[in-house]
């Protein structure tokens, strides 16, 4: 017989345990394990530190005659594939809640469960992934029709700057790349290169008031630029809330002393009375009372103006965001530009009120008339939407009575159910949804009246 040849590569995990499998299937018929080592053209040794490993796991014997098969050790890495993905991947979490939950699940015993074993599948994982979009994109670009889109753009901050761009209605993120820059060409070159290849056109962008940002989507993509509501009332937040928390801060402490010194004259007054009296006229309590209550009473309503004035600011700027809608969410109505025009404007001009009245800084003054500026390209956004839809809308032909339908009930009610989706609180969500089914009732009375009609035919 020949002598086995020597293993001049490293097996893989799988190999392994294929050749483990084959081994002992034949020791069953043949019990020479030099002869078995070598048909199946592996060392004897080797076979040997193989089946000494196995029969050292700390495991039930069933279950490493499992893990230890072909399909155990294919499911074990389809396993451990999937806890990164979902893990590391999916979720927010890193690498070393991988390698806690091999430990807790006992699955260490069968695949290496330290940090630096398990970075190399992550990076492998990750190379993987990196290499599949580009594979699949380009797949699927190739049947994909020609598609106008929308892009909402950021930037975030790590080392250096992520230029990062995800189309809404799908939630793919188109680009997601590291740049030098913010710079206006910084940006269009990258979407450029993420867009390369498929057959969109990005009409529409959602991002912050950047120069860059904006001077690459108005001026580079030729698209139109809607300003993105939390910036616009996040810039109003930076500028009122701390100030106003802080008077009312110092309302409230001042309420406090002044309740104090209000118990404490009254404390004194009693305890004159009741102990020995000095010789001489008793000092004027009840002044001192009187007093300290006027000054308590001054400090209460110090308190509540300042309260009022932190409430009255939270409810207009979240009257901006109910106000940005192209449709009046309580009936579905659609909205003229004037009008949301005038609902934005009045929402501002209740922001300098309070700051006005609530003595704010020059400084909170600058950042509330910084927003006030994205007023007017706020109202373009409406309008374009609307020219937007009706340019889809009257594409299709549509008879007079349809089209009428799909403005008045169809698109209002998909846009009120997309709010719903995004509501805070159970009971708005509901009115919402009801609304919107209001809307879309009289449609479904129409279909229902046609398949009656077709059904008699």
């Amino acid at each position: 017989m020949q002598k086995a040849k020597t293993v001049d590569k490293r097996l893989s995990r799988q190999e392994i345990a294929q050749k483990l499998s084959e081994y002992e299937e034949a020791i069953q018929n043949y019990p020479g394990q030099r002869r078995i080592a070598e048909e199946i053209d592996i060392p004897r040794s080797t076979i040997q530190h193989w089946l000494n490993r196995k029969n050292s796991i700390d495991a039930d014997p069933e279950v490493v005659a499992f893990f230890e098969s072909p399909a155990g050790t294919a499911f074990l890495h389809r396993l451990v594939l999937g806890a990164h993905f979902v893990i590391t991947q999916l979720g927010p979490c890193g690498i070393r809640l991988v390698c806690q939950y091999l430990d807790l699940t006992g699955l260490n015993q069968f695949v290496a469960s330290s940090y630096g074993t398990q970075q190399k599948v992550s990076v492998q994982m990750e190379q993987a992934l990196v290499e599949f979009d580009k594979e699949e994109k380009m797949r699927l670009a190739e049947a994909m029709k020609p598609k106008e889109i929308t892009v909402c753009q950021d930037e975030n901050f790590h080392s250096d700057p992520c230029l990062v761009a995800i189309e809404p209605v799908s939630n793919f993120i188109v680009l997601e790349k590291y740049s030098e820059s913010r710079k206006a060409d910084e940006w269009t070159k990258a979407m450029d290169d993420a867009t390369k290849g498929l057959p969109v056109k990005i009409v529409q962008s959602t991002s912050d008031e950047g120069k860059g940002i904006v001077h690459h989507v108005e001026k580079d993509l030729g698209a139109h630029h809607s300003p993105d509501v939390f910036h616009v009332e996040n810039e109003i937040v930076k500028g009122t809330s701390a100030p106003l928390a802080s008077k009312t801060k110092r309302a409230s402490e001042a309420h406090e002393k002044a309740t104090e010194k209000v118990n404490r004259s009254i404390k004194e007054k009693e305890a004159y009375f009741i102990n020995k009296r000095c010789p001489g006229r008793p000092p004027d309590f009840d002044k001192r009372i009187e007093e300290a209550r006027t000054k308590e009473e001054d400090a209460r309503q110090s308190l509540q103006k300042a309260e009022e004035h932190q409430k009255q600011m939270k409810d207009a700027i979240k009257g901006i965001s109910e106000a940005y809608h192209p449709f009046a969410l309580d009936t579905g109505r659609m909205k003229r530009s004037e009008e949301v025009s005038t609902s934005l404007n009045k929402c501002f001009s209740e922001i300098e009120d309070v700051a006005s009245s609530a003595e704010l800084s020059e400084v909170s003054f600058k950042r509330i008339k910084k927003a006030k500026k994205v007023v007017v390209d706020m109202v373009a956004t409406i309008v374009f939407y609307f020219l937007a839809i009706r340019a889809k809308v009257e594409a299709l032909s549509l008879a007079p009575e349809v089209e009428e339908a799909v403005f008045e009930n169809f698109i209002p009610a998909i846009y009120l159910r997309l709010v719903s989706e995004k509501a805070k609180g159970a009971e708005v969500r509901e009115q919402l949804r009801r609304k919107s089914e209001e809307l879309l009732e009289p449609l479904r009375a129409v279909m229902d009246h046609f398949q009656v009609l077709l059904w008699k035919r």
